[in-house]
């Protein structure tokens, strides 16, 4: 971002926030402005909240948030942050995006925390842009606009656009926003209040390492996962698979068994099929391309598997997604 190291000034952020916003991301978001002013002893930041009618609106943990006004009341503000969440495509967000295009015309620093870069990519805000979203986005967000340029960074500050991953990538975002606006020996006070241990750089890995996520630690079996998370498109066979290891076939199956109490076709086939779900309830994609993008090369088959794994077919997976965006507006 094009900002200025510079300690006198008071900086007001807007937040504006979505139905069923993630509590974590935009918390951790404004601690970090709270903290600054703390550490500094004066007002450096001031923040303002918005929701889309101006009354109360509830985070996806239940907790509602008493707002300054409504997005109709936004000004232009050195900068904005959109805080989303989970289920983001349920909402209708037309009015947020209006505001949000007529901000970007008078040059306001707009910023995203969780899956708030999807409103983002849906106003055309980042064309031309690095932003990050959350892993579980990652795939789904790609679908829906392959034109732009979106990361599993962290974060990711791009001139006048600023995007994180969410959760707790938002403390690192801000802390990096601190380090340019007021210098690096106030933004490691703020890490040390925060009790953060240290500023994580904006590459580093959203998710825990696999080893540390599975609860094992053998090297080929984590191998082999690893391949086929990166083949699910176009899935290869269990002995394919081994043979990338060194092992045989049988050798494969024993670890699977031994550490994740499965064999390797049915762990594979449930690393597809939750990828399917994410795309079915994230994007608009028709569901045979859902389907193919997860290696079914059939519909009859994707339905099949689909259904015996979520005691569901995927079009009343995608069916159940409209109802619950239908209830969504309504209540909107």
């Amino acid at each position: 971002m094009n900002i200025r190291p510079d300690i006198g000034a008071t900086h007001t952020v807007g937040f504006l926030l979505t139905p069923n916003f993630s509590m974590i991301a935009f918390a951790a978001a404004v601690e970090v402005l709270r903290l600054t002013n703390y550490v500094t002893g004066a007002k450096a930041f001031a923040w303002r909240l918005y929701s889309p009618d101006g009354q109360p609106i509830e985070a996806s943990n239940g907790v509602a948030l008493a707002v300054d006004g409504s997005y109709g009341d936004v000004g232009p503000m050195p900068e904005i942050i959109v805080c989303s969440g989970m289920d983001v495509q349920k909402y209708d967000h037309g009015p947020l995006i209006a505001k949000l295009r007529k901000l970007a015309f008078y040059g306001v620093s707009i910023g995203a925390v969780c899956t708030g870069t999807y409103i983002l990519a849906r106003a055309g805000l980042l064309d031309g842009h690095r932003c990050a979203i959350h892993w579980e986005n990652y795939d789904s967000f790609r679908e829906e606009f392959p034109e732009i340029d979106a990361t599993q960074e962290l974060f990711e500050i791009d001139r006048n656009r600023f995007t994180c991953a969410g959760g707790t990538a938002s403390i690192d975002m801000m802390l990096a926003l601190i380090t340019a606006k007021k210098g690096a020996v106030i933004a490691a006070l703020v890490t040390d209040e925060l009790i953060h241990h240290r500023m994580r750089d904006s590459h580093e890995r959203q998710r825990m390492e696999l080893r540390a996520r599975l609860g094992v630690s053998h090297p080929k079996l984590l191998a082999v996962i690893g391949e086929m998370d990166k083949r699910l498109e176009r899935p290869v066979s269990c002995a394919q698979l081994a043979r990338t290891v060194r092992l045989s076939p049988r050798q494969l199956e024993r670890l699977f068994q031994r550490y994740l109490d499965t064999t390797p076709t049915r762990y594979y086939l449930e690393m597809r099929l939750n990828r399917a779900r994410q795309l079915l309830r994230q994007t608009s994609m028709p569901i045979l391309s859902v389907g193919l993008a997860c290696g079914f090369v059939s519909a009859s088959h994707f339905s099949k598997c689909y259904s015996e794994h979520f005691d569901r077919t995927p079009s009343e997976e995608r069916k159940g997604m409209r109802v619950e965006r239908n209830v969504a507006t309504a209540i909107a």
